[in-house]
C-alpha cells in the first residue's frame, strides 16, 4: 500500500479548500503577513528611525532565537501536537553551552544538542509510545528541564561566562555586507529548509496526515509514532540550539532567559495560520508571526511611555482574534 498522502491541505486526506471561496484560504496564509505591512507602515511613518536599517537589522537578530525554536514548534502543532517545555530547553541549551564553551565552540554546540536533543526524544517516545497526552509529557520535562538547569548553574547562583574568540561569536555578531546579522540568515535558511522539507517530502507528507487523522494515516501506511517521536525530537534540538546561540549572542548562559518562551512561540505559529487541531500550516507564516511579535515589541519600546507588559497584552489579544479567525475559515474548510 502507498504511504504518500496528498498535502498539505487543511486536512490530512487531501481535503483541500471549500470551493468558490479561495480568499478563505489567502487569508489564513497570508493574513499575518498583511497585518505585518500594515503595522511596519504605520509605524514607519508614525516613529522616526524605525526604518533605520539599524533597527530593522535589531528586529530580525533578536526574533531570529525565537523563530528556530518556533520552526520546531510549527512541525509539532502540524501534528495535532503541543510542546510546553521549549522555554526552559531553550533556557538550559544556553546555560549547558555557556558552561561547554570553555572546551571549545565544538562542545559549545554539540553538548546543549546531545541532552536537549534527547529531551525531545523522550517528549517523542511518551507521546507515541506510551501514549501520554502532549500536555502533561512536556509539562513534565520541563520541570526536569528546570531542575538540570538549576543543578548546572548551582541553583542559579553561577552564571558561565562564553569565552572571546570563539569563531562562533564572530558569526553570531557578523553581518552580512554589514547590514543584516548572519543570525537572521541562519534563520531564513533553517525555514527554507523546513518549509522544503514539509512541501515536498514524504516526511513533510507524514507530518500533515498524522496531524489531519491519525486513525487514517495509519490506515495507509504512514509511521505514525516515529512521526510524532521525530517531530519531537526536532522540536528540543530547535530550542536547544536557540539556547546555544542566544548564549553566544549574550555571552552568557543565563537562567532567567526562556521563561514563557513556550508561549511566544505557540503565539507565533498561531498567528501565522497554523491551527492548533492539526494537519494545517505553513513554516514560512510562522517566520511572519515571529517577525510580527519582534515589531509589535519594538514600537512599544519606542513610543517609550508603554510598559513592556503591555506587548503581552498585545500579543494575546492578536492571539485570540487569529484564533477566532482560524475558526470561522476551518467551518468553510471542513463539511460537517
Amino acid at each position: 500500500m502507498s504511504t504518500t498522502v496528498r498535502g498539505p491541505g487543511p486536512r490530512a486526506g487531501g481535503r483541500g479548500p471549500a470551493p468558490g471561496v479561495p480568499w478563505r484560504e489567502l487569508a489564513a496564509r497570508h493574513g499575518a503577513l498583511v497585518v505585518l505591512l500594515l503595522v511596519v507602515a504605520v509605524a514607519g511613518v508614525s516613529l522616526e528611525g524605525f526604518l533605520a536599517l539599524g533597527n530593522l537589522n535589531r528586529i530580525a537578530v533578536s526574533a531570529s532565537f525565537l523563530a528556530i525554536i518556533a520552526l520546531g514548534m510549527t512541525f509539532v502543532i502540524i501534528t495535532g501536537g503541543i510542546d510546553l517545555s521549549v522555554g526552559t530547553v531553550f533556557a538550559l541549551g544556553g546555560v549547558l553551552a555557556a558552561w561547554a564553551s570553555q572546551y571549545g565552540g565544538l562542545a559549545l554546540m554539540a553538548v546543549p544538542l546531545a541532552v536537549c536533543g534527547l529531551i525531545g526524544l523522550l517528549n517523542g517516545v511518551l507521546i507515541a509510545r506510551a501514549r501520554l497526552a502532549p500536555f502533561i509529557t512536556t509539562l513534565a520535562t520541563m520541570l526536569g528541564a528546570w531542575g538540570l538547569m538549576l543543578s548546572v548553574s548551582e541553583e542559579g547562583n553561577t552564571t558561565y561566562l562564553v569565552p572571546d574568540g570563539l569563531a562562533l561569536s564572530a558569526l553570531v555578531h557578523g553581518k552580512l555586507f554589514g547590514v543584516l546579522g548572519y543570525p537572521f540568515l541562519l534563520v531564513v535558511g533553517a525555514f527554507v529548509a523546513g518549509g522544503l522539507v514539509l512541501r515536498r517530502t514524504t516526511v513533510g507528507q507524514h507530518v500533515y496526515a498524522v496531524g489531519g487523522n491519525e486513525r487514517t494515516a495509519a490506515l495507509m501506511g504512514v509511521p505514525v509514532a516515529r512521526t510524532r517521536i521525530a517531530v519531537y525530537t526536532f522540536s528540543g534540538l530547535c530550542a536547544g540550539t536557540a539556547g546555544a546561540l542566544n548564549a553566544v549572542w549574550l555571552g552568557s548562559g543565563v537562567t532567567i532567559f526562556g521563561i514563557g518562551t513556550e508561549l511566544q512561540a505557540i503565539s507565533a505559529v498561531v498567528i501565522g495560520g497554523t491551527l492548533l487541531t492539526g494537519g494545517y500550516g505553513f513554516v514560512g507564516s510562522t517566520l511572519v508571526g515571529v517577525l510580527l511579535l519582534g515589531v509589535i515589541q519594538n514600537v512599544i519600546n519606542a513610543v517609550g511611555s508603554l510598559t513592556s507588559a503591555f506587548q503581552e497584552v498585545v500579543s494575546g489579544l492578536f492571539l485570540i482574534i487569529v484564533v477566532l479567525v482560524q475558526r470561522h475559515l476551518s467551518r468553510g474548510r471542513d463539511p460537517g
